[in-house]
């Protein structure tokens, strides 16, 4: 019986990777000789071709291929193939968009087209987009964005005054009066006097210098482009780039662009994925027998983990970059979602500060926060912004080169980002909404988090730990040892095995613990606690019964609960 499911599982997965090689069996890197997978896309050539304006001929492809061998009878090469692909290109890997969210997509248009699946919808919880799961925008940002947008609101009486006066600002230091004229590199000059008030105020006073400020679009942008200030030499004197295991795909993926050389440093999870500083020494030490470790990247609130630093963890943390003279880079962009009640968000530049002026005029340090998080979930407007601290004053300068290169972020991601930072006041008539809003976001993100570890934690083979803060879990569960060969003989990941089974005959989509990174023999996978209560409960009870019966299949149940016991 079980052989005859086995071989019903080889053509399930087979079939969903038809068209892609064999997946990497490393948890974070990849080599630059693989190709990225490409799940069932494939190209329609045009039925014919047409006569296009001015008498010119449209080719399909294959009608363009024949055109190209008339002359000398030979085809012409393309210039472009994976041969000549630039080799980093290919060593790129972001799982929270891999593989398996193509075949969710896959099934999802399938059941829009009358197919038939054991299941009625597709359930994305692969990533952080809280607008896609159900969550409804803050109304006073959207007010202020809609105004910067369609000036001619100012003068309807349906907006109130503090979201006028504050689009009227912000128009006021755009070129032309208008949200569609670029603004500087480094983002609107009112917008970055804001994030600078906004800091100052978070951190209870430590000062924050406006012209450290800026903006970018999303976190992502100013995280790669301080990776790119920092990566530099040859062979030995490479670049190092301490990240944490398991982390954000981003971070992986930039490193391999940039040819940098990636340095894990693992989260214990068994505290609760607690930073150990033990474990930075460790992985530094051995780093330094193949690069030159300059770089510290910390996510707090984490991502995948969902843990919370402690500010003493944090200050050992920049002690420990104090002492071997590296660059801290730290995302701070999930610092409104905390909640469990024992946790507090630091920012590290605080935490800097109170160490005194030895630490807080040396350390380099750039944070990054973003409004695609927190409460306000606004993923598509791109906004964000870093602040740099003790930066060389002529690296300076090349920042703000490299930066000009690309304009300037989106002006409505500029705009979304100032009302983040500078909310209504209390007596301002948007106040009351404004909070009242905010809180019922996160307070159903609590509920959520602590109905997400309850549920996970009851299932025999899987365990979770809490989810103190950030949008997701990233629970470990147990694989039986014939599903990992059985994975193996497939060339790919057990996790990924796992999660493509659980999106068939579940509709559920969640991201494999291998594209985040994990400790050898360990497998996880990653979920957003974003979607709606009730759909939340029917995901985590479609998890406990897939689970069950993916046990019982490898006659592994037994197993499976002394294994978390």
């Amino acid at each position: 019986m079980h052989r005859l499911q086995s071989l019903a599982n080889r053509s399930l997965i087979s079939g969903a990777f038809d068209q892609c090689p064999a997946l990497p069996r490393t948890s974070v890197k990849t080599s630059p000789k693989k190709s990225p997978c490409r799940v069932g896309v494939r190209r329609k050539s045009q039925e014919a071709s047409i006569d296009g304006p001015y008498g010119l001929k449209r080719y399909s492809t294959s009608e363009a291929t024949v055109a190209a061998t008339v002359g000398n009878g030979q085809i012409r090469e393309k210039t472009l193939t994976m041969e000549t692909l630039n080799p980093q290109v290919k060593a790129v890997e972001y799982a929270v968009r891999g593989p398996i969210v193509i075949k969710a997509g896959e099934i999802e248009r399938y059941l829009q087209e009358g197919g038939k699946k054991p299941f009625t919808e597709v359930i994305k919880a692969n990533i952080g987009d809280a607008h896609a799961m159900g969550q409804q925008p803050i109304t006073f940002l959207r007010q202020v964005v809609a105004l910067c947008t369609f000036p001619e609101l100012l003068d309807s009486p349906s907006f109130p005054k503090d979201a006028k006066w504050r689009a009227r600002r912000i128009l006021q230091s755009c070129g032309g009066q208008s949200i569609g004229s670029y603004s500087a590199s480094k983002g609107v000059d009112c917008i970055r006097q804001d994030i600078a008030a906004y800091i100052e105020q978070r951190d209870q006073g430590v000062p924050a210098n406006w012209e450290n400020i800026f903006l970018t679009t999303g976190a992502s942008d100013g995280i790669v482009s301080i990776l790119r200030l920092l990566v530099s030499g040859q062979a030995h004197a490479r670049t190092g780039v301490m990240i944490p295991i398991p982390q954000y795909p981003l971070y992986s993926a930039a490193i391999a662009e940039m040819d940098a050389v990636q340095v894990n440093y693992y989260l214990d999870e068994d505290n609760c994925w607690a930073l150990d500083v033990h474990e930075l020494h460790r992985a530094y030490q051995t780093a330094k027998e193949h690069c030159q470790p300059r770089v510290l990247c910390i996510i707090n609130p984490g991502n995948p983990t969902g843990q919370v630093q402690s500010k003493k963890c944090i200050k050992d943390v920049l002690h420990f970059a104090y002492e071997e003279n590296l660059f801290v880079m730290a995302d701070e962009v999930y610092q409104d979602n905390v909640y469990a009640p024992d946790c507090q968000f630091h920012s590290f530049k605080k935490v800097l500060y109170e160490m005194g002026p030895e630490y807080f005029n040396s350390v380099e340090l750039a944070s990054f926060h973003s409004s695609s998080k927190g409460y306000t979930g606004e993923c598509g407007f791109r906004g964000g912004f870093m602040e740099i601290v003790n930066l060389d004053p002529e690296v300076k300068s090349q920042l703000v080169k490299m930066l000009s290169v690309r304009l300037c972020p989106p002006v409505t991601g500029q705009a979304a980002m100032d009302v983040i930072v500078n909310p209504p006041q209390p007596d301002e008539p948007s106040h009351g909404q404004f909070y009242k809003e905010k809180g019922l976001v996160l307070g159903a993100l609590a509920d959520k988090a602590k109905l997400t570890e309850h549920i996970l934690n009851a299932v025999p083979g899987i365990k979770c730990n809490p989810v103190q803060g950030a949008m997701y879990a990233f629970p470990r569960i147990f694989i039986p040892p014939r599903a990992v060969e059985e994975a193996q003989a497939l060339g790919m990941q057990p996790d990924m095995m796992y999660c493509l089974r659980l999106l068939e005959e579940t509709g559920i989509c969640v991201v494999p613990g291998s594209g985040f990174g994990q400790r050898e023999g360990s497998y996880h996978f990653r979920m957003t606690i974003l979607p709606s209560a009730e759909k939340l409960k029917v995901l985590l009870e479609k998890v406990h019964d897939f689970h069950i019966k993916f046990l019982n299949e490898y006659s592994a149940l037994d197993e499976a609960q002394r294994s978390v016991s």
